[in-house]
């Protein structure tokens, strides 16, 4: 008895869409407006903008910039990865004559290394949760703060973000080590800073950084 073959259709191809990309975000007309006015700061390298700036701005062009139409671009702008990055460098923020006036907090810093590593670790984790850490680390240095008031300030309950500061925690305990040694080894020397350097194959600028 032969086989029936309209109980066993030829397999058929099934087709596979390709995934729909996000339509571009609407960039703001007055976004192209404040790169007019100030193109140090909109223009090709975002700067951290000082805070108040929403207010000098409606004051400095209350009618080229209404108050409803700037809030919408200047929260556009800030939540852009390339602002995030200016702000998780550690740049100081500017004013409208991009003029460094104060610098960045050291809790928005940590906060903007974080939304960065979020953003990139879906294309390249391994990437993203190295120069996480190198920016942690950069952070921490620059914070001013201990490394126990750091971990005490920035603890989080995501375990991942936790090993990131950790980690970042860790390298800063190495280099205050190997500064801590080097500042012995120098002391007790009695070489200039330019010997002690050679004679420890550092540059002369490195070697006097870290014997400061």
């Amino acid at each position: 008895m032969s086989r029936d073959s309209t109980l066993t259709p030829e397999p058929t191809s099934v087709r596979t869409s390709a995934p729909r990309r996000k339509p571009p975000r609407p960039v703001p007309p007055l976004l192209q407006k404040l790169f007019e006015l100030y193109p140090r700061l909109f223009g090709a390298k975002f700067l951290p903008l000082k805070r108040g700036v929403f207010e000098d701005l409606l004051a400095a062009h209350p009618e080229a910039l209404p108050a409803a139409e700037l809030k919408v671009a200047l929260a556009v702008h800030t939540r852009s990865t390339r602002y995030i990055e200016a702000v998780a460098s550690g740049v100081p923020r500017h004013d409208l004559q991009a003029t460094p006036v104060e610098p960045v907090a050291p809790e928005h810093v940590h906060h903007a290394i974080l939304e960065l590593y979020k953003r990139r670790g879906g294309k390249s984790p391994e990437q993203a949760r190295e120069r996480a850490v190198a920016q942690l680390t950069a952070a921490i240095e620059a914070s001013g703060l201990g490394r126990e008031d750091y971990r005490a300030r920035f603890v989080s309950a995501d375990g991942d973000i936790q090993a990131l500061v950790e980690d970042a925690l860790a390298i800063v305990a190495q280099k205050n080590a190997r500064r801590e040694a080097l500042q012995n080894a120098f002391k007790a020397s009695g070489k200039t800073v330019a010997e002690f350097a050679q004679m420890y194959g550092l540059d002369p600028a490195e070697a006097k950084a870290l014997l400061q």
